[in-house]
């Protein structure tokens, strides 16, 4: 077998056997396939697709190119989320915790930011000694004796995935579904969990532009993890703005806590609760959405979900004391108001920009090698819908270099696009997406009432 033949057979729009698939990837990883060849073979994908079977193949190669966690030790259904990536995307850091709380195990491996979006990683490690690199055996301890533990990918998990992850970065192959997908089922598979719940974002702050397009990922997870004999939702939520009012890292660690002491944005909420409902039920605390509703509700009033959010901080070597002091969390110097240069409603947001302009404060990396500002970031004072008088601010910058700063705040301003026709707030969860099919829940936008 010779990879110069499988490049050319899926160049020419012919499927790939499980044999030549294996052979891609265990030899890209070992180092037996070069970059040059590797990018054409990722490019033929790009551009030509692959098939369920070829897909399976390919998650499977992945899932098996490293260690594959065994948590029967682990009592309990095991359920993971995974995000697609958005900005001002906190809902890991209140999700883990607040389900954990209500009794299913969370198993989370997550990334860094990517692009315009953020990353819980980055996040995290906003809170002073938070240790995301903790080993494998470490994970399944904590995650046995507390229900839930956050780390990143280690060189144990699907090593395929990440040598070829840093390869399709270069060559303008992220954006495929096949690849997006197997790429997410290979790390979800060999962290060993159970059931998975799927938020795929879309619009203009996410990769997925279109909702087709988020739908037809959305769609190819829930048959991968089906395959595999997993149980699995996706919901497609909207990310035409940037989901709660913080962007950044420590300033996004602390809306995190307060929605776990239970104030927070609604569209926040909305989402978490969706996606957490849906954990409880696949995780069998809750039979029905409206029960598991209740029982998430209960865990935040209570004090369980922020307890066990300062449980698991403790447990990663963090200061679980942040939850009541913030000036533990790093802060930047300055603090720019971006005011608005007119009267009106907010007719939409540019978030992509909004996620860039984070980006070159420091909050995320635009070099693999760039060190992450974990005090720089923005306040959002203002979302789609809500009405903005002249010199009212739209939004609030914090970084460490004012020149940054107020080329940020040129930005943000110019992000806002401010008209005199109402417009309704954004509904958040726009589909859900299972094994019966694809559905519209029954929840409605509110109208702007201002």
């Amino acid at each position: 077998m010779q990879i110069y033949e499988i490049i050319s057979k899926k160049r020419d729009k012919k499927k790939l056997t499980r044999e030549e698939i294996e052979y891609f990837v265990s030899g890209y990883a070992e180092g037996q396939i070069p970059d040059y060849q590797a990018s054409a073979f990722l490019m033929a994908v790009f551009l030509n697709g692959m098939d369920a079977d070829e897909m399976f193949h390919l998650t499977q190669s992945m899932m098996n190119s490293g260690t594959v966690l065994d948590l029967k030790s682990v009592r309990g259904t095991k359920v993971d989320k995974h995000s697609t990536g958005g900005v001002g995307d906190k809902v890991s850091l209140i999700l883990a915790p607040l389900v954990a709380a209500c009794g299913v195990k969370v198993p989370m491996i997550s990334g860094r930011g990517l692009g315009h979006t953020g990353g819980t990683l980055d996040k995290l490690e906003s809170i002073s000694g938070f240790r995301t690199d903790l080993s494998l055996k470490r994970f399944v301890t904590n995650l046995r004796e507390i229900g839930v533990c956050m780390i990143g990918q280690t060189k144990e998990i699907a090593p395929a995935d990440r040598k070829m992850y840093a390869l399709r970065d270069v060559t303008a192959t992220v954006n495929s579904i096949p690849l997006i997908a197997s790429s997410i089922m290979s790390k979800k598979l060999a962290e060993g969990a159970d059931a998975f719940v799927f938020d795929v974002k879309v619009g203009n702050g996410a990769f997925m532009q279109k909702r087709s397009e988020a739908l037809l990922l959305a769609r190819t997870l829930i048959r991968i993890a089906k395959k595999f004999k997993k149980k699995a939702v996706a919901l497609i939520t909207d990310m035409n703005e940037p989901l709660g009012e913080t962007v950044g890292n420590s300033i996004e660690v602390v809306e995190a806590i307060h929605a776990l002491k239970g104030r927070a944005p609604r569209d926040l909420m909305e989402v978490t609760m969706a996606l957490g409902a849906r954990m409880l039920v696949l995780g069998k605390k809750a039979k029905t959405q409206k029960e598991a509703e209740k029982k998430l509700q209960k865990a935040i009033e209570s004090g369980k979900a922020i307890d066990k959010f300062a449980e698991m901080v403790k447990r990663q070597g963090g200061n679980p004391k942040v939850i009541y002091d913030f000036g533990l969390l790093p802060w930047a110097k300055f603090r720019l108001l971006v005011n608005s240069d007119r009267r009106g409603n907010v007719q939409s947001i540019d978030t992509r920009k909004i996620g860039l302009c984070a980006v070159r404060l420091g909050a995320g990396r635009e070099k693999l090698e760039s060190p992450i500002d974990h005090g720089a970031g923005m306040l959002i004072k203002k979302k789609v819908g809500d009405s903005v008088n002249t010199g009212e601010a739209l939004a609030i910058v914090f970084a460490n270099n004012l020149k940054k700063a107020r080329q940020a705040s040129h930005e943000i301003r110019e992000s806002y696009k401010i008209t005199k026709r109402r417009t309704r707030r954004l509904k958040k969860v726009l589909m859900v997406v299972d094994e019966k099919g694809s559905r519209t829940p029954r929840l409605k936008a509110e109208p702007n009432l201002s």
